[in-house]
């Protein structure tokens, strides 16, 4: 693919792995996710990637209620793409994943490309005591779960949605999943240009060397050519050395809270727009242009903020 001209910044706000414990600026309330999405995209983010949490305790949610609580909110005071994730819970079917998605018709969503062992429980046991009841036992519990996405599971998704034109940010966390979207496009479930996800530094998938993201590259190229766009996200203190690195290689980049709660080695990042803001100054600072909310529409051929439901 010839390097593109402008760079997508998404920003993650909050996710279904790290808890209230681990960070004081992890957002939960309706008003501190709108508020910190808000900022994001000030500070540059063009996608804003949506989870839901309940908000008296920070717990994983895909009660359409809680989205409701915060959707209308930031489409107001924001321009920026929403996109709302299909993952939210590593125990819930297919059918209470996208519940959300197609009660609001957001212009994304998440989508994850196969079924692994997502696991985040050695962070169980890097804290004494915990805010929320509920929170050392969902973390520790993560090791015997396993996230399901089987080729039926993506072929409900793709169905149950496509009324809707909602475009796919098709979350790869492995090699193998890249095969599995190269069949389910084969088999007519997604129309190019497909939106890639490259997602490295989890517990269950490929690790966050710059190798695996030239290997994860080199493999979409050839079975996509021109018909993806891509992005990294690394997690943890991966998050913003891959994102550079991929920046340099045409991609786009995803940063926020979900994937990591840090700003640099060590220190915990203060808001989601932090992140923003720093990544957002790498890319000018080596060159590149951000891309603002209706070039990212135009870069990957989205429906437009005016067909939501919210």
């Amino acid at each position: 693919m010839a390097r593109q001209q402008k760079t997508i910044i998404t920003c993650a706000i909050t996710g279904a792995i790290h808890t209230p414990t681990m960070s004081d600026a992890l957002p939960y309330t309706a008003d501190d996710i709108t508020s910190q999405a808000v900022a994001a995209a000030e500070a540059g983010a063009s996608i804003l990637h949506l989870h839901a949490r309940r908000p008296e305790d920070g717990g994983v949610s895909v009660d359409v209620d809680h989205f409701a609580a915060f959707l209308p909110r930031i489409k107001q005071a924001t321009d920026a793409v929403v996109n709302i994730s299909t993952g939210g819970s590593l125990t819930l079917s297919i059918a209470d994943r996208v519940k959300p998605a197609t009660t609001f018709s957001p212009e994304m969503c998440s989508l994850n490309m196969g079924s692994m062992n997502f696991s985040f429980h050695p962070l169980a046991k890097r804290y004494d005591d915990w805010k929320f009841d509920w929170e050392k036992d969902y973390v520790a519990s993560s090791e015997g779960n396993i996230f399901r996405n089987t080729f039926r599971d993506i072929r409900e998704a793709a169905e149950t949605l496509a009324p809707h034109n909602i475009k796919f940010e098709h979350e790869c966390y492995d090699v193998g999943h890249l095969y599995n979207l190269k069949f389910c496009m084969e088999a007519g479930l997604f129309k190019a240009p497909v939106f890639i996800q490259f997602i490295f530094g989890i517990l269950g998938g490929i690790g966050p060397e710059v190798d695996n993201l030239i290997f994860m590259k080199r493999t979409a190229d050839r079975l996509f050519g021109n018909d993806y766009r891509w992005s990294v996200l690394g997690a943890g203190g991966a998050q913003m050395p891959l994102a550079t690195t991929a920046s340099q290689m045409g991609g786009n980049v995803r940063v926020g809270l979900e994937d990591s709660l840090l700003i640099a080695r060590g220190k915990l990042a203060r808001s989601n727009a932090e992140q923003v803001a720093k990544i957002r100054r790498i890319i000018e600072d080596l060159g590149s242009e951000v891309a603002t909310p209706d070039e990212a529409r135009e870069i990957l051929d989205l429906k437009g903020g005016d067909k939501v439901a919210f």
